[in-house]
C-alpha cells in the first residue's frame, strides 16, 4: 500500500508539471489540451456502430493522420454489405503522425526528432556556414576577409617542416620565440571514438611535458584541440603549466551530410552522442583588444565552426582553424605541433613524428625576421584599417577629456574618434 501511494503521488506531480508546462492552469484540465476528453467522447458514440460505419471511421482517421491509404478487397463491396475486414494501413516510417501533443509551433520542423527519424544532425541544416558563401549578405566583410587573405599570403614565410621525436625533442633547438602555437595531438580519447589504431596516442601527462613554454615569445596565443570530454580541464592544466590564461574556446560542430547515421562515435557507458569538439585558446603577456592592434585584430572571425567530419578513422581539423589564427593575430612566426604532411602551410612552421620529411633550417627561418624590429608582424592597409570592426577603448580614469585614455595611442595606429563612433555595435559575433 506505501508503494502504491508513492506512485500516485509521483504520477500526479508529473501531471502538474504537464499541466504546468503546457498553460493548462491544472492537471484537471490535461485531459481538454491533450484531447483525450473529445477522444474518450467520440469513442463513447461508436459503441455500437454498423460494421461498415466502423470500417469507414478507421479510414477516415488513416486518411487524415498519414493521408495514405491501402483499400482492402472489402472496400469494393456495396454499402449495404457488411464486411468483417478492416482497411490496412502502411507502415510508419516517422514520428511526424505523433507530434500533436508538442510544444512546438510547428512541430514538423522538430530537427531533433529528424535525427532520431533519419539520423541527419540539426547542425546539418545551418545556412552560409562555408568560407565561401558566409558573408555574401555582408559585403564590408567579405572584402574585409579578402584583402586580410591576400596580405597574409604576400607575407607569409615558405613552409617549412622537421620530422621529429616530440617526446625526446628539445624544443629549444628551434632557437625561435613564437607567436603563435598550434598543438594537435593525438589524443587517447580518438582512439575510442573514431577507432583508430595505426598511431601512437599520448596521454595528457605526456602533453604536458612538452617544453611550449621554452619557444613562446613574451606576447603570444596558444591553440590546443583537447577533444570533448575530459580534455576541457586536463588542456587547461596545460596551458597553465605553459605559462597561458586561457581566454577563449572555439568549438568545432561537426556535420554529418555526406554520411549519416546514429552509430559513429559512441564510446562506452555514453548516453549521447558527441558531435563537437573544442579547441582551448590561451594568451600570455598582456594583449588588449583596443590598444594592440599591432599584433591582433578582433572581432572577425567567430569563435564557431561547423563543418563535415572527417571520414572513420582520420583525425583530421577544419582548416578554418588556419584562418582564424591567422586573421586575429599579426605575428608571423606561426608554429604547428605534431603537424602531418597535409597540414603543411605557407607561413607555418610544422615539427611532429608524423612528418616524412624535413627541410627546417633555423638560420634560414630566423632570416625571415631579422630585416627591422616589427618585421616578424604581418602589418596592416588603410583599408583594412577602415573595414575591420574596432573594440571600444577603456574608459579614462580621469572621467573626463583630459584623462589617460589608452585607447588614444593605440599601436595600430587607429584614429580614436573613429573608434569611438563605432561605439558597441561591433561586438564578437555580430557575423
Amino acid at each position: 500500500m506505501d508503494t502504491l501511494k508513492v506512485l500516485k503521488e509521483k504520477s500526479q506531480k508529473r501531471r502538474q508539471l504537464l499541466a504546468q508546462q503546457l498553460g493548462a492552469g491544472s492537471s484537471e484540465n490535461l485531459s481538454l489540451v491533450l484531447g483525450s476528453q473529445d477522444d474518450r467522447n467520440a469513442c463513447s458514440a461508436f459503441k455500437k456502430p454498423k460494421k461498415e460505419s466502423f470500417t469507414a471511421i478507421c479510414a477516415e482517421n488513416v486518411r487524415e493522420e498519414t493521408g495514405v491509404i491501402k483499400q482492402s478487397p472489402s472496400s469494393h463491396n456495396p454499402p449495404d454489405e457488411e464486411s468483417d475486414d478492416v482497411s490496412e494501413v502502411r507502415t510508419y516510417t516517422d514520428s511526424s503522425t505523433f507530434l500533436k501533443g508538442t510544444q512546438s509551433a510547428n512541430p514538423h520542423n522538430d530537427y531533433c526528432q529528424h535525427f532520431v527519424d533519419t539520423g541527419q544532425r540539426p547542425q546539418n541544416f545551418i545556412r552560409d556556414v562555408g568560407l565561401a558563401d558566409r558573408f555574401e549578405e555582408y559585403p564590408k566583410l567579405k572584402e574585409l576577409i579578402r584583402l586580410k587573405d591576400d596580405l597574409i599570403a604576400k607575407k607569409a614565410t615558405p613552409p617549412m617542416y622537421l620530422k621529429c621525436d616530440l617526446e625526446n625533442f628539445d624544443f629549444r633547438d628551434l632557437n625561435c620565440k613564437f607567436d603563435v602555437i598550434l598543438v594537435e595531438a593525438p589524443l587517447e580519447e580518438y582512439q575510442r571514438t573514431y577507432g583508430m589504431t595505426n598511431m601512437k596516442f599520448w596521454t595528457w601527462e605526456e602533453i604536458m611535458k612538452l617544453d611550449i613554454e621554452e619557444v613562446s615569445a613574451p606576447r603570444s596565443f596558444i591553440f590546443l584541440w583537447c577533444g570533448s570530454s575530459d580534455g576541457l580541464d586536463l588542456g587547461r592544466q596545460c596551458l597553465r603549466k605553459w605559462g597561458f590564461r586561457r581566454c577563449e574556446d572555439i568549438c568545432w560542430i561537426k556535420t554529418n551530410i555526406n554520411n549519416p547515421g546514429h552509430t559513429k562515435n559512441l564510446e562506452p557507458r555514453a548516453l549521447f552522442q558527441r558531435t563537437k569538439e573544442h579547441c582551448l585558446m590561451g594568451i600570455k603577456g598582456t594583449v588588449r583588444r583596443s590598444t594592440d592592434g599591432d599584433f591582433i585584430h578582433a572581432n572577425i572571425d567567430i569563435d564557431l565552426i561547423i563543418s563535415e567530419e572527417p571520414e572513420y578513422g582520420s583525425i583530421a581539423k577544419p582548416e578554418e582553424i588556419f584562418h582564424i589564427i591567422e586573421h586575429f593575430c599579426l605575428g608571423r612566426r606561426r608554429l604547428h605541433v605534431f603537424g602531418r604532411d597535409v597540414t603543411v602551410r605557407p607561413g607555418w612552421l610544422s615539427i611532429g613524428p608524423a612528418l616524412t620529411n624535413s627541410n627546417f633550417n633555423g638560420e634560414t627561418y630566423n632570416s625571415y625576421f631579422n630585416k627591422g624590429p616589427e618585421d616578424f608582424l604581418t602589418g596592416c592597409t588603410e583599408r583594412i584599417e577602415a573595414l575591420r570592426p574596432k573594440s571600444p577603448p577603456p574608459k579614462s580614469k580621469g572621467g573626463g577629456p583630459g584623462g589617460n585614455n589608452r585607447g588614444g595611442n593605440s599601436r595600430g595606429g587607429g584614429n580614436r574618434a573613429r573608434m569611438n563612433s563605432r561605439g558597441r555595435g561591433s561586438h564578437r559575433g555580430r557575423q
